[in-house]
């Protein structure tokens, strides 16, 4: 019995000792035979809410297949379907796995290193480690719509997109060339001089003059913060104010930004459609605060920084109580500026005057949608009175309103 007792436990040290050697193989194979490979490639640029291809190339350079698992450090907050990824790796083998990141903010974004990890050759162990290191990305405003325009072109298919030219009368327009006499055009057009030299009628042709000045105030304050839609509002400015910048460089103009309400950046006006870079690399970063918004030091700051007679574009979200600080401030800027205030209508107030009313709730909601939308009429044709342009439409429509205004004034030579 005793001699039985004895074979057993010697067995089991023999299996034990065996066990412990196979650990001990199989960890010094996980830590000194697991060679590979990992780059990370990111796209040149991401835009806010659309998709960016990231891709990994995994490379196998030890003496056996590897069987691991890859999570992509990718920023706080974002999610990738296809993370973790796991997979088996030939030796000496690549393997490339291409995922899609959507970032939701704009502004910097870092990319964390990636974490790799592997199975032992026996399974008996996993290593992780960590691969690379951090990088800093940019998240661009969505400017797909800047693109959009730019691929439908400037002078041929505007109306595509909304943006009209209209033929206003006025003394912006600079002569261009002569050509010939086409049906429609006024009398006032023809050059007879040239007429009579070329025994036809000859027409003269002119563009709209250049190296006029936009600056576009920006509001960055609290007020700025709030959703429409699946923006905030200050997205939605942000947006037009791509879509016009845009448009005003591809129209010999030059753009300039300052902002204000917690902020202070001021970008002093670029020229040439080559310079939309220079904006968006200004812009990407802005964020709101919970500032309150001082429209009377920003214009003080503006007539200092822009003494060139310019059209100053002020974007907010105008409210009632502004007006004892607004209008000062406005009245000083056009002494010297053209201003146009821009202001975003907001779409809760649009619903509370719209919706039904069954309840006293109901009622109580209406009602204060209607002052609120009297006191910012007022604001409105009071500024008006004093020569400041307005437009009031809702976040969504900014962009196309904003450009066709731009046009308009360009048209009327008011600039």
């Amino acid at each position: 019995m005793a001699s039985i007792r004895s074979d057993w436990q010697m067995a089991w040290v023999v299996m034990g000792f065996v066990g412990l050697i196979a650990l001990l193989i199989d960890a010094v194979w996980l830590r000194f035979g697991s060679k590979f490979e990992l780059t990370r490639l990111l796209p040149g640029r991401f835009a806010v809410g659309e998709g960016g291809a990231v891709q990994l190339d995994f490379t196998n350079h030890s003496g056996r297949d590897l069987n691991v698992e890859i999570y992509d450090g990718i920023p706080e907050g974002v999610e990738s379907e296809i993370m973790p990824w796991s997979g088996r790796i030939p030796k000496s083998g690549k393997a490339r796995i291409e995922h899609e990141v959507k970032l939701l903010e704009r502004g910097p974004a870092t990319f964390r290193p990636i974490h790799v990890g592997i199975a032992s050759l026996l399974g008996l162990w996993r290593q992780n480690r960590r691969v690379g290191g951090r990088e800093e990305v940019k998240v661009f405003p969505d400017y797909e719509p800047v693109v959009r325009f730019a691929l439908l072109g400037m002078q041929a298919r505007q109306d595509q997109m909304g943006i009209v030219r209209r033929s206003i009368a006025g003394s912006s327009r600079d002569f261009h060339q002569l050509r010939e006499y086409r049906e429609g055009d006024p009398m006032a057009q023809i050059d007879w001089k040239a007429t009579s030299r070329r025994v036809e009628l000859i027409s003269r042709e002119y563009q709209e003059q250049r190296n006029q000045t936009i600056v576009f105030l920006t509001d960055t304050g609290r007020r700025m913060r709030a959703m429409d839609g699946e923006l905030p509002q200050f997205d939605h400015c942000l947006n037009a104010m791509l879509l016009l910048s845009y448009v005003a460089l591809k129209q010999g103009d030059r753009v300039g930004v300052q902002s204000f309400g917690g902020t202070n950046r001021w970008l002093p006006p670029v020229k040439g459609a080559h310079s939309m870079s220079a904006l968006l690399n200004h812009l990407y970063d802005y964020k709101t605060t919970p500032e309150p918004s001082d429209f009377a030091a920003a214009a003080e700051r503006l007539q200092t920084r822009q003494r060139r007679r310019a059209l100053v574009v002020l974007l907010t979200n105008l409210r009632g109580e502004d007006a004892s600080e607004l209008v000062p401030a406005l009245r000083i800027l056009s002494s010297r500026h053209l201003v146009m205030l821009a202001s975003l209508r907001e779409r809760t107030i649009e619903d509370a005057r719209n919706e039904p009313v069954e309840v006293f709730n109901d009622a109580l909601r209406f009602a204060a949608a209607e002052q609120y939308d009297t006191e910012r009429s007022e604001v409105l044709a009071t500024l008006q009175g004093f020569g400041v342009l307005t437009l009031d439409v809702p976040a969504q429509e900014l962009p196309v309103a904003l450009a066709n205004r731009y046009l308009d004034i360009k048209a009327a030579g008011r600039l």
